[in-house]
């Protein structure tokens, strides 16, 4: 299951952008994180695939929801000018950003080459 993030959660987890300038990611394991709005229809069609790659990458990869009309700051933070956009964060190295409804083979692709997590074998 995706966890949802506040902004003190996100600080915890991901990154304290109002302490650090410099990305510094704050968590033990990749992530991907997935900014949205319950009025997004494509961020409905995108949210049931999340969930399903939360469970197939569980132990590997942690998979978050900022929800943008409640985390406003947060979004602004990301520079988040469309929905849904997903931030997939490496353990080191720079996070990247990909926008859209892309489809569940697309994002197991970038998981594989931003990430550097093999696709589970199910």
């Amino acid at each position: 299951m995706a966890e949802h993030l506040t902004k003190q959660t996100f600080q915890e987890k991901v990154f304290n952008y109002e302490k650090n300038k410099e990305w510094k990611f704050e968590g033990n394991a990749p992530a991907v994180i997935d900014f949205w709005a319950p009025w997004c229809g494509p961020c409905r069609v995108v949210g049931p695939v999340i969930e399903e790659l939360s469970t197939e990458y569980a132990g590997k990869v942690n998979f978050y929801k900022v929800n943008t009309e409640e985390e406003q700051e947060l979004a602004s933070a990301f520079g988040i000018q469309s929905i849904p956009s997903l931030l997939f964060i490496p353990t080191d190295g720079q996070p990247q950003m990909a926008v859209g409804a892309l489809p569940k083979k697309e994002l197991k692709k970038i998981i594989g080459e931003v990430l550097s997590i093999e696709e589970p074998v199910n």
